[in-house]
């Protein structure tokens, strides 16, 4: 059972947290420094360090607690599923209980805004590619114990991954530049863009 302490850490944590998000998204990350989070939530620097490691994983923590309902998602998925339909199933049932995760913690309208700072930050955008890069070796792990592999013997698992990954990255970056920031927007985008898999890697493109 949770504690009173355990209960008011996590109150400071997510109230940093919120906090963090809508600086950087009213004034820009840059231009945001830890002394102004503090102040905002009347702690002291020394306490935003106590829950985290800097600027750099405020702003990529929502995005972290996306990735690991979406890996929990993979694990969970039924055993008779191939390995890209449990990806494409863990990722499209996961829109329908992502709201709860996120409003746990900030409105869904602040994630998503702080997406698009994501993307427009140099800095940030090379963190969250960096940090997508061992994501998507944990999900090939995870894929390789699903179905019984050794993942650095049989490359399907990573090669899988790889393309999951390239279609999700696709989807973030054309959904960010568009007109409609909605979260059903980006599912729309990522139901188009998954079902298209299969034609562009097995079909011919050519047209008469």
């Amino acid at each position: 059972m949770e504690t009173l302490r355990e209960r008011k850490k996590q109150r400071t944590r997510d109230a940093l947290l919120r906090t963090a998000l809508e600086l950087f998204t009213t004034q820009g990350y840059e231009q945001t420094t830890v002394d102004d989070i503090a102040a905002a939530v009347d702690v002291s620097q020394r306490t935003f360090f106590r829950y985290f490691a800097g600027k750099e994983e405020a702003a990529l923590a929502l995005v972290e607690m996306a990735v690991a309902h979406f890996v929990a998602a993979v694990r969970e998925r039924p055993p008779h599923e191939t390995p890209m339909e449990a990806l494409r199933q863990a990722v499209l049932e996961g829109w329908d209980t992502l709201n709860d995760v996120i409003e746990a913690v900030v409105p869904i309208e602040l994630y998503l805004r702080m997406y698009q700072v994501i993307e427009s930050t140099p800095v940030l955008l090379a963190a969250h590619l960096r940090r997508s890069a061992e994501i998507e070796e944990s999900i090939a792990r995870v894929l390789a114990e699903r179905e019984g592999l050794d993942v650095d013997a049989d490359p399907r698992p990573r090669v899988a991954v790889a393309v999951f990954g390239g279609v999700m990255r696709l989807t973030e970056r054309q959904w960010s530049v568009g007109e409609d920031f909605s979260l059903d927007a980006m599912r729309t985008l990522t139901v188009s863009y998954l079902e298209q898999v299969g034609p562009a890697l097995s079909e011919s493109w050519r047209t008469r």
